[in-house]
């Protein structure tokens, strides 16, 4: 039975897109005939901020970052991006009611909106919901209207030194207008679990509640069916009742034999098909992806998924976007997570928040797993206006709505309650924790609780490590062994590790092992060997990870660079943006993506580094690392052998990299052999002396994207000489021109430190490299983007956009 021959769907959704907007206070914003004609106007989701001039001054604030291990107070500025999210906004925009809506249920619905939000409907107050990171939303129905138009009207407001990256402003995330029947599944209404899996068969339990709007008793009956990925009908349950209250929560089971298990190396969904009927009329059906798979946690062992044991090899994400900001655009979460899985990461925490719903998603449909965490804060403040005002009143609620909207997600194994909370050195700190577990335990009993704790002797001393399930190290890994053995119960694992700190494309000399690395050019070396004062390289770390099996896994601070936070450089300097990632900003593949690679990924990998092209060290030393997974490699330099070498145990880092630290500089060409386990060679790689800046060379990630407003193409821009080869020092000033069926979203050449505004239209080559957003318009066609400037000789890159 096909899903194509099931009733219609009787529920509507509605995206609610074309806003007016207006950035700060403004008389009458909320009332019904308030004029604003002159507002700008949007598409949601919008980050009101992310277009605009960095100011340094915009974030500059003295404060005590203890987690930094600052001593005292002192001034920082780029702490959350120099850009101007913070202030007022005003939302508007116009809905006109359906003769089809007449005697519906009428909600809106959020995805995120940043923040302190309060909804106006008609010039009426609808709601709030002050959390800028979790899901919710609004009945209307006793406010629309049903004859006309209807304005819907949003109030943002971020307030200063309430965030400790950048936030982003605005209607970030999708909203929609949800139209249903009085009698229909509930906002976020379905709840499935997989009590008992095996490859035999897989055992299925369903709970539904249904709200009933129409103020009478009525005969409901739920119809719920499974389907395959193709839409065969697999399995069918159904379940009649009187239902005479406002809600009624339907308990249903089935099982599936011969199941499709939801893997790693095979996401394989079904869907749950929920069709409501009362008194025998359908008034509703409700779409729910579903994958079988079974979870456990070892403490001695670490994770299984379906009975197998995997390793976490994971990375921590802020949610913006680099250049195009916090507003939420699917294709661009897609690309970091499919550079993050070529990389072989197999899971993501989203730190410190919830994500946004299209992450978890594109999660389930790829692989991934993830780790949703909920808060930065709890009582006790690390920002003066950050959620610890709000945690009284809000934080049930908010853990409620994170956990309802993301249960059902295959992906999800864990939900985090917190991350670095200072209550870790309170003695009133455990009976938080052990309020919020509880809360996570009541809405969904299936998956462990955890935090990641920084001051992990304080958090076990207080009693907060005994209150989660997973036990969460932050920076950690030379107490791994002696912690499990004093704590043999715990089911420890690195939440958050490394911090190493690097900028594509810069190496510094002399090559060494530095922690607190400053320099006056606000760079730091892409020798990966640089790290703040409370984290490691990540070979410190592979080391604890391999030696210790009881260990569950990993999460690395950072996947990509994030906008905020620009640590070493906090104190009073240009950059603003981070230098954690193992992927820049604009989404260029950082030296240490390749290191990472090397250890997770079971492809080939030969990265050599760094280039070539030392004038100003010629006859001095110049170290050289291949980041490699080949048994053994060989350096030559302009045809002279520098001696084959492999991985041992004599230091950390030769365990993990093959590295030359004696070359001399001289101009020519340097070259890696790689040789197989058959002693054979296996792949090469070459890396020549660049000449002068010639030409412009473009590759696009995909040249065909979709004509829906929103699919992204990514052009990265290269200088190249005359040969061919990258000048790894180029920084070129180059312009851009766009024609045709799309548009320029974006410009970033992935140093923290340049303060040229995304929106563009020019941009300097960082380390011969940048990264150009093109976005598709609603039509059909063509675009063109023309780079040209610095006497370089112009290039066209087409990008067809398409209905398919």
């Amino acid at each position: 039975m096909l899903l194509s021959v099931l009733p219609i769907f009787s529920r509507e959704y509605i995206p609610l897109e074309k806003w007016r907007f207006h950035f700060g206070e403004y008389s009458h914003a909320t009332s019904e005939n308030c004029e604003d004609s002159s507002w700008e106007e949007v598409i949601v989701p919008h980050d009101w901020a992310i277009d605009k001039a960095f100011d340094m001054r915009i974030d500059m604030q003295s404060v005590q970052v203890l987690e930094d291990g600052d001593k005292a107070p002192k001034m920082r500025t780029g702490r959350t991006g120099a850009l101007p999210a913070f202030g007022i906004g005003y939302y508007r925009t116009y809905i006109d009611s359906q003769e089809s809506m007449k005697g519906k249920r009428i909600s809106i619905e959020f995805d995120g909106a940043m923040s302190l939000s309060k909804v106006y409907l008609n010039g009426q107050y609808v709601g709030e919901w002050p959390y800028g990171y979790s899901s919710f939303a609004f009945d209307v129905t006793d406010k629309w209207n049903y004859e006309g138009t209807n304005v819907l009207a949003v109030r943002l407001e971020n307030k200063p030194e309430s965030s400790r990256w950048y936030p982003g402003g605005g209607i970030y995330r999708n909203v929609r207008l949800v139209i249903t029947d009085p009698v229909s599944v509930s906002h976020w209404g379905t709840y499935v679990t997989t009590p008992e899996v095996s490859s035999k068969a897989v055992s299925v339990n369903i709970q539904t509640s249904v709200d009933n709007k129409t103020g009478k008793e009525v005969e409901v009956r739920l119809e719920s069916l499974l389907l395959d990925a193709e839409g065969q009908l697999v399995k069918t349950v159904s379940s009649s009742t009187k239902v005479k209250g406002d809600r009624y929560t339907f308990e249903q089971a089935l099982s599936v034999k011969s199941p499709v298990l939801w893997e790693l190396d095979h996401p394989y969904l079904y869907r749950l098909v929920t069709n409501v009927y009362a008194d025998s009329r359908l008034t509703d059906t409700y779409v729910t992806p579903v994958g079988l798979r079974s979870i456990r946690f070892d403490k001695d062992k670490g994770f299984f998924l379906n009975g197998r044991h995997v390793k976490l090899k994971g990375v921590c994400l802020h949610h913006d976007l680099g250049p195009i900001g916090a507003a939420v655009n699917t294709r661009a979460i897609e690309r970091q997570l499919q550079m993050m899985q070529e990389m072989g990461c197999n899971a993501i925490r989203t730190a410190h928040n919830p994500p946004t719903p299209e992450l978890l998603d594109l999660c389930d449909r790829m692989g991934l797993l993830v780790q949703v965490e909920a808060f930065d804060e709890w009582k006790i403040g690390k920002n003066q206006n950050g959620y610890n005002r709000l945690f009284e009143k809000w934080a049930e609620r908010d853990l409620q709505a994170m956990i309802r909207r993301d249960r059902n997600h295959p992906s999800v194994i864990m939900w985090s309650i917190g991350n670095e909370v200072r209550e870790q050195k309170d003695e009133n700190g455990a009976a938080v924790a052990r309020m919020l577990t509880a809360i996570c335990h009541r809405e969904d009993p299936t998956r462990p609780i955890t935090a990641g704790f920084n001051n992990h002797n304080d958090a076990i001393k207080n009693g907060l490590a005994n209150e989660v399930d997973l036990v969460g190290f932050n920076y950690k890994p030379f107490d791994y062994k002696k912690k499990h053995e004093q704590y043999p119960d715990f089911v420890i694992y690195g939440s958050e590790t490394a911090s190493t700190v690097s900028t594509r494309g810069e190496y510094k000399f002399p090559v060494k092992e530095k922690r607190g690395a400053c320099y006056e050019d606000y760079q730091v070396s892409s020798y990966d060997l640089e790290y703040p004062s409370w984290a490691c390289t990540p070979d410190t770390e592979f080391a604890q990870q391999d030696d210790c099996d009881f260990i569950m896994g990993e999460f690395v601070w950072t996947g990509f660079d994030y906008l905020g936070e620009p640590t070493p450089y906090n104190e009073g300097t240009p950059a603003r943006s981070s230098y954690f990632g193992i992927v820049d900003l604009a989404g260029l593949k950082k030296d240490r993506y390749y290191l990472y690679k090397s250890k997770w990924s079971d492809e080939p990998v030969l990265h050599l580094l760094p280039h070539w092209n030392w004038e100003e060290r010629l006859g001095k030393q110049v170290p050289v690392f291949c980041y490699t997974n080949y048994p053994k490699a060989e350096l030559f330099v302009n045809g002279k052998s520098m001696g084959i070498k492999q991985k041992n145990q004599n230091s950390v880092y030769e365990r993990y990299r093959l590295m030359w630290n004696n070359v001399v500089y001289e101009p020519g060409e340097i070259k890696v052999v790689a040789y197989g386990n058959d002693g054979k060679i296996a792949e090469t790689q070459t890396i020549k002396t660049a000449g002068r800046a010639h030409k412009i060379r473009t590759t696009v990630d995909r040249d065909t994207i979709q004509a829906d407003g929103k699919d992204l193409a990514f052009v990265t821009v290269e200088i190249r000489d005359k040969q061919g080869n990258l000048c790894p020092k180029a920084n070129n000033l180059l312009f851009f021109d766009v024609e045709g069926d799309a548009s320029l979203k974006a410009v970033c050449n992935g140093d923290p430190t340049d303060q040229t505004p995304f929106s563009s239209t020019y941009m300097r080559a960082f380390n011969g490299k940048l990264v150009v957003v093109l976005q598709s318009q609603k039509k059909a066609g063509t675009a063109k983007l023309k780079i040209y400037g610095a006497n370089l000789k112009p290039v066209i890159q087409k990008v067809y956009i398409t209905n398919n």
